[in-house]
């Protein structure tokens, strides 16, 4: 797969973990989001998601609200911005991190890309934390291709996706140094 970027991917990104979730979060998915990005961003992580509405958009403005770097992989060509009222946010993000696709320029937001987002999100990941989801959902997608590539599963109880997560092998988590202290052994 060929890869299109937009701003710099830099060498500490390596150590980054993606964060997804719902399209719609709760309050309390909203605050988890802030809290654990703020954490990581602290400890010199890099966040990784979709540029979604919901948890993915989220996580992109703590990070970049906290100074830290944001990497967004999108599931349509570089100049295809989805969701349209992302494009200031995604302008942002390729100046303070990285905008990245697997699709070349003028692609479309098509259902089938958004699969292969996620598998490119899980790529540039150490780890993945789940925030909150329903069951059926492209977060239960982005999940299953960390844990088919050897990528450590976290996830916050309290939501379908994520007690569905965790009774399938995902390590539940309460607080961001937890993943810290994982990326530290690696």
């Amino acid at each position: 797969m060929n890869l299109y970027i937009l701003g710099k991917l830099k060498k500490e990104d390596k150590r980054a973990v993606a964060i997804v979730g719902t399209r719609l979060p709760t309050e309390r998915g909203k605050k988890l989001t802030e809290e654990f990005v703020k954490e990581l961003v602290k400890n010199e992580i890099t966040i990784v998601s979709g540029l979604a509405r919901g948890i993915d958009t989220i996580a992109h403005l703590a990070a970049l609200n906290c100074g830290g770097r944001t990497i967004a992989v999108i599931g349509s060509g570089l100049n295809v911005i989805y969701p349209p009222e992302n494009k200031k946010l995604a302008e942002e993000i390729s100046k303070n991190g990285a905008l990245v696709s697997g699709f070349p320029y003028g692609t479309k937001p098509e259902g089938k890309n958004f699969l292969a987002r996620n598998q490119l999100i899980v790529k540039l990941s150490k780890a993945v934390l789940v925030i909150e989801g329903k069951a059926r959902s492209g977060t239960i997608s982005t999940a299953n291709h960390a844990a088919n590539d050897g990528v450590e599963v976290f996830a916050i109880p309290g939501s379908e996706a994520t007690d569905y997560l965790i009774e399938n092998g995902a390590t539940p988590v309460q607080k961001a140094f937890e993943i810290v202290d994982y990326l530290d052994t690696l």
